[in-house]
């Protein structure tokens, strides 16, 4: 009998976590085997091992303790690939040699399957004195786009490409330009931002006082606090970018403040990291711990958490030894501290199952009560394991005690540290669970409300059908095995219907056990008013919370569920193979080139390449619109002769298919050339291919196709056609389904599981 309680669990498991072979085929036949593989390779390095696979095992039997997917999918098969899951890169020098060390080190640590973070705040202005070259620095977003480039080219272990996380301080002169930098849908597409909001910040936005911008003590600029404050929270209303690190309140708490600093986070926030560190993540079911569900005596099973906590620590805490690294340093800093990101899964489906309604001052008691056991068992199993195997390396009994985050730990569990040791400097944090949630029974993910009860998900089969299937939230399911019809009781909230500020009650309870972070989304109605949006904010931040994310639907972000309108109008002046939608003809059929055309030819020269490029852009008029219709390049240089002549047929043919053909410009500019691209007018062009796009697009505006840099579509329109009525939202590109959403900071399909964060 199968172990998944759900469809879309089985198939999560094998298309993300079963061993398969080179050809495909099956090593993994069942998810015994998957936990019996991950179980072995966790005992491996444990002196009784056959005790620990047993006990590990039972730990993962029935998606009770659920390793992050990388451990789930990489533990045990012999390939080269890192455990952990994100790393934050070292301090990047303000340098030019250093910065282009540091893009190196991140496309070796993206190749083997990690995501990274990165401080931006180190590199100078925009402006700056750059001395002994009499130049000016071009500024830190100038290398954050090079950064960009580089992840878009980077495909990592398995079939997940890279997420990254860029944070400026608050302080620093180019912040107003990172904070508006997602203004430009083209632009830093592969990073989330986050701006590194410090007390004395915080402290000025409430008094309404003025702060300067500096770098290297030198005050480049004064505006007033209030003034940034409002920059960054309408960016976010409009854009769900930047996100805010409370990055004084992350230090204050460090259980390792005496020997680090930190100033960036893994890409979804959960981990505060210093120079190469690394996140190890993993979860605690809690939907699989509840005894008697929707029972008068239903309660989560106290007893069997504390087992299972003190095992998933010790497992955690062999993937250190266990685990490869991209690079030295990053396995030098996890040996040193052997930090472990223990959280949970499910919190919202337990507290529906004991009758809780998720955000009620009720379930923030529940949920307080149940992360202080954790954290509780949790540290004892590390003092445990001191006891054993030592204290990690950097321990220092005073210092590590005196630390803000063990300041209201329990009296017994300071002494068996001050006695002892800890095995692991930080222990718990709140990952995005989105796919092995899903692989998990459909079980909500992390600390997050249930996102939808039931939903129909279209399942793409060997055939190339596609077939519909309803995906029920476990609860839900659990409800209807057990109450049959009877209707949901009115405890049983969503993601949709739930205030905001219940959202922040929840990760703010949350919190006080975590000695990490947490990666939680606050979903704000769209008509939400901009001064109730601050407020949620201001609310994090007054109530302890270490940072906060916040997704409001709307036109720029997309919805969640949105019905597409189509038009039936065919206007007398149009060709009849065409449709038109406002602005944008729609072919039904390819046109027939007419025997003239009107046109624009561009030249370009390449640094460095001996030959020039010819770029010819023909248009025809449709409707009393100019749009393209066929482009030509030309150059004497042989060796460009193929891919030029391949290029002119592909985006010819996609620009006689009609519509709204910019997404080509913005996949050109896309393209990086890994053996390096070039500085042109001053703005470094990742490619020969980039640059063929930014005089495409040149053209386009020229013609008024699009009103200017980087406005064009960034996917294919006509790829997202759907029936009328249908409902649709952002389109997966894994999968094409219509069910992104925004769980825990990261767009994530549930569909097919795919997760921009992994």
């Amino acid at each position: 009998m199968s172990r998944f309680a759900a469809p879309i669990a089985e198939q999560i498991w094998d298309m993300k976590y079963r061993l398969k072979a080179q050809d495909g085929s099956a090593v993994d036949g069942t998810v015994e085997d998957t936990w019996r593989r991950i179980a072995r390779a966790m005992a491996a390095v444990e002196k009784d091992s056959a005790h620990w696979e047993a006990k590990f095992y039972a730990a993962l039997e029935d998606f009770k303790y659920l390793p992050a997917g990388r451990i789930t999918a990489g533990a045990g098969t012999g390939r080269s690939v890192t455990l952990f899951n994100c790393f934050v890169m070292g301090t990047i020098p303000d340098n030019m040699g250093g910065i282009f060390d540091g893009l190196k080190e991140a496309a070796l640590t993206m190749q083997q399957g990690g995501g990274i973070g990165y401080d931006f705040s180190t590199i100078r202005p925009r402006g700056a004195e750059v001395k002994g070259v009499a130049a000016d620095a071009s500024g830190p977003l100038s290398f954050m786009d090079v950064w960009d480039a580089m992840c878009r080219t980077i495909m990592s272990a398995g079939s997940r490409r890279g997420a990254m996380m860029a944070t400026m301080r608050c302080d620093h002169p180019d912040i107003e330009q990172f904070i508006e930098a997602k203004k430009d849908p083209a632009r830093l597409r592969m990073f989330n931002l986050s701006v590194l909001v410090t007390d004395p910040f915080m402290a000025a936005v409430k008094a309404d006082g003025p702060w300067e911008l500096v770098f290297e003590n030198k005050v480049y600029k004064t505006v007033q606090a209030r003034d940034l404050w409002n920059k960054i929270m309408r960016n976010t209303f409009d854009f769900a970018e930047p996100g805010v690190i409370f990055i004084d309140r992350i230090n204050a708490m460090n259980n390792l403040s005496y020997c680090e600093t930190i100033a960036a986070t893994n890409p979804c926030g959960e981990q505060p990291l210093p120079p190469y560190g690394a996140c190890l993540l993993g979860s605690i079911n809690m939907a699989a711990l509840i005894r008697n569900p929707f029972a008068d005596d239903a309660a989560l099973d106290l007893e069997a958490l504390d087992d299972l906590v003190r095992t998933a620590v010790r497992m955690m805490d062999n993937v250190v030894d266990a685990s490869r690294f991209p690079l030295p340093q990053q396995e030098a800093e996890a040996q040193a501290k052997r930090r472990i990101g223990l959280g949970v899964t499910g919190l919202a489906d337990a507290l529906l199952m004991i009758g809780a309604r998720y955000g009620s001052e009720e379930a923030a008691a529940l949920t307080e009560t149940w992360m202080h056991a954790i954290a509780r068992a949790s540290y004892l199993a590390s003092v445990d394991l001191a006891r054993e195997k030592g204290a990690f390396p950097l321990f220092d009994a005073e210092k590590y005690l005196a630390s803000g985050s063990l300041a209201h730990m329990d009296a017994d569990v300071k002494d068996a540290i001050r006695q002892h040791g800890i095995r692991n400097a930080l222990l718990t944090s709140i990952a995005p669970t989105g796919t092995i949630s899903l692989y998990a029974g459909n079980v909500s993910s992390g600390i997050e409300p249930v996102f939808a009860y039931a939903y129909t998900r279209k399942v793409l089969q060997k055939d190339g059908s596609r077939t519909e299937e309803e995906v029920v939230d476990y609860a839900v399911r659990l409800w209807r095995e057990k109450m049959g019809d009877a209707p949901l009781p009115d405890h049983f909230v969503n993601a949709q219907t739930l205030p905001p500020l219940d959202h922040v009650r929840m990760q703010a309870a949350a919190q006080k056990w975590v000695d990490s972070s947490i990666s939680k989304t606050i979903n704000c109605p769209e008509d939400i008013s901009f001064e109730d949006f601050k407020e949620v904010y201001m609310a994090a931040w007054d109530q302890g919370c270490k940072g906060c994310t916040t997704y409001r639907p709307n036109d720029v972000t997309g919805s969640v569920l949105s019905v597409s309108e189509a038009t039936d109008k065919t206007p007398s002046e149009a060709p009849a193979s065409a449709q038109q939608d406002g602005e944008v003809i729609y072919l039904s059929e390819p046109l027939d080139r007419p025997a003239a055309l009107e046109g624009a030819t561009y030249k370009l020269k390449w640094p460095g390449s001996e030959h020039a490029l010819y770029i010819t852009v023909n248009d025809i008029i449709i409707s009393g619109h100019r749009r393209p219709f066929e482009v030509f390049i030309n150059s004497k240089n042989m060796e460009h002769f193929a891919w030029t002549v391949a290029l002119t047929r592909m985006i010819s043919a996609v620009f006689r298919r009609g519509g709204d053909i910019s997404f080509v410009v913005e996949e050109l500019k896309a393209v990086f050339d890994p053996r390096g691209g070039a500085w042109m007018e001053g703005k470094y062009i990742p490619s020969i291919l980039a640059a063929i796009g930014g005089v495409i697009e040149r053209h386009l505006i020229e013609i008024g196709f699009i009103e200017g840099e980087g406005m064009g579509l960034k996917t294919d329109p006509q790829a997202e056609v759907v029936a009328i009525g249908a409902p649709r939202g952002k389109t997966c590109s894994s999968c094409g389904g219509f069910d992104m959403r925004m769980v825990e900071g990261c767009m994530t399909c549930a569909s097919c599981g795919y997760s921009k964060c992994g």
